[in-house]
C-alpha cells in the first residue's frame, strides 16, 4: 500500500535571528515542521538552546531533541508543548517514564533509531510512542547524504506495529524524494533542500510535486 506521505521541512540552527528567518520563511507554504534541538553531547554541534525555541500557534511543531538526558529538558519541552516530542532511544536513560509524562500532557511521542540501532532491540520504546523516526543522516548537520541502507528498518518496524507513523530524517532531496515516497512512510523531514534553497517555498513545492508523479515503474 502507497500512504499519503507529509514532506516536513526541518530547522537546524544556533543562531536567532536564522531561527527567526526560517520560521518567517517556512510559515508562507507549510504547517508541520520539525525543529531539531541539539545538546552538544549527544549530537557534536550544539543549536539554539530549547529555550530560545518558539513558533506560530498556528504550526504543527514536531520537536526533535537530539540529547543524552532528554529528561532535562522535560519541564521545558512541557511548557512549549510541540504536536510530538521525539527522542532518541541511544539516549543515556530509560525513555519511557519521560514517554508516559509527555503522553500524559497532551503530547504525542516519538523515538528515533540511529543508523546503528536495529528496531528489534528497543521494541519496548516503539511500543510505547506514536511515531518511530528513522534517522539516516548525521546528527546536527543539514546537507549530509542519506544512508538509503536504513530504509531496510521500515518494513521492520511496520510488521512490528502496523499503525505507527513512521518518518524518515537525513539527506532527502529532489534525487531520493520518490523512491523514499514509496517506502512506506508516513513523514519526510527535509532540511538542506528546503532551506538553503534559493526559494525554499518553491523548492518544497518541487519535493511535493515529484511525489505525486505517476510513472511506468513507480
Amino acid at each position: 500500500m502507497i500512504r499519503t506521505v507529509s514532506i516536513v521541512p526541518a530547522i537546524l540552527t544556533d543562531n536567532k535571528q536564522d531561527y527567526r528567518t526560517q520560521v518567517e520563511r517556512i510559515n508562507i507554504f507549510t504547517r508541520r515542521v520539525q525543529i531539531d534541538v541539539s545538546d552538544g553531547i549527544f549530537a557534536p554541534y550544539p543549536t539554539l538552546d530549547i529555550t530560545n525555541i518558539w513558533w506560530p500557534k498556528n504550526w504543527t511543531a514536531d520537536l526533535h531533541l537530539m540529547a543524552s538526558n532528554p529528561s532535562n529538558y522535560l519541564d521545558t519541552i512541557l511548557k512549549l508543548h510541540p504536536s510530538l516530542c521525539i527522542l532518541h532511544a541511544e539516549a543515556n536513560e530509560d525513555l519511557l517514564p519521560t514517554f508516559n509524562t509527555l503522553k500524559e500532557a497532551g503530547i504525542r511521542t516519538g523515538v528515533a533509531l540511529l543508523p546503528s540501532t536495529y528496531p528489534g532491540n528497543i521494541k519496548p520504546y516503539i511500543d510505547a510512542v506514536d511515531h518511530v523516526l528513522v534517522f539516516a543522516g548525521q546528527l546536527g548537520v543539514q546537507g549530509a547524504p542519506a544512508d538509503l541502507m536504513q530504509m531496510e528498518k521500515i518494513a521492520l518496524i511496520r510488521n512490528m506495529k502496523p499503525e505507527v507513523e513512521i518518518g524518515w530524517d537525513g539527506g532527502a532531496n529532489i534525487t531520493n524524494i520518490r523512491a523514499l515516497s514509496h517506502a512506506d512512510l508516513d513523514v519526510i523531514n527535509v532540511g538542506a533542500a528546503i532551506s538553503q534553497a534559493t526559494d525554499p517555498g518553491a523548492a518544497f513545492r518541487s519535493l511535493v510535486a515529484e511525489i505525486d508523479k505517476n510513472g511506468v515503474v513507480l
